[in-house]
């Protein structure tokens, strides 16, 4: 897993690229901008489960003193903090698969509609897998899936002999509140 590949302008290129497809630009507000980029990996050899959950913390420049903030994080060399819910209920998240995605290839599990309940406690969680029902995610090479972070998602180990490697763009609105700020990305963010 790499987290920092917007720092490659190839990637900025298709962060921009995406958010200005015809039927991407209907679900990423226009309003919106590439804050982070993640490669994964999975396959026989790179093979690894995630349990069911939302993705709470967000890619930040520095720390900032709020109560409202945290627990504060570092993942890969990058500063994350876990912000309001309602900052993540405005994230999108871009998942582009580099390669097919079968039932045998550990793909993404979604409980859909989960992301309406805001950030939830284990309990609600466990309540909203049991009631809803679970969607494998197969997805074809070159397919894109748009997701809001906050959706109770997992993934179990791969049991086939492809690997899937997909490209997961995090995309958020310019300006944070509690004087947050997005790591600088090049020119997806209008920076130099």
């Amino acid at each position: 897993m790499r987290r920092s590949l917007l720092a490659h302008a190839w990637c900025r290129e298709l962060a921009r690229r995406l958010a200005t497809h015809d039927m991407l630009k209907m679900l990423i507000p226009a309003s919106h901008v590439a804050v982070q980029c993640t490669f994964f990996e999975k396959s026989r050899d790179y093979n690894w489960l995630v349990k069911m959950h939302q993705d709470l913390s967000i890619p930040v420049a520095e720390r900032v003193d709020d109560e409202g903030l945290g627990p504060w994080s570092v993942k890969d060399g990058s500063l994350f903090v876990r912000p309001p819910a309602d900052v993540l209920a405005q994230l999108i998240a871009v998942r582009v698969h580099l390669d097919p995605c079968t039932e045998r290839d550990g793909p993404l599990r979604v409980v859909p509609g989960s992301h309406r309940f805001g950030r939830l406690t284990p309990e609600s969680s466990i309540a909203l897998r049991q009631d809803g029902q679970e969607l494998a995610c197969t997805m074809a090479a070159g397919s894109a899936l748009v997701m809001h972070p906050l959706l109770l998602h997992a993934s179990s180990k791969a049991d086939g002999d492809g690997q899937r490697r997909v490209l997961h763009f995090l995309f958020g609105p310019r300006a944070l509140p509690h004087g947050l700020q997005w790591p600088t990305c090049g020119d997806v963010n209008g920076n130099a």
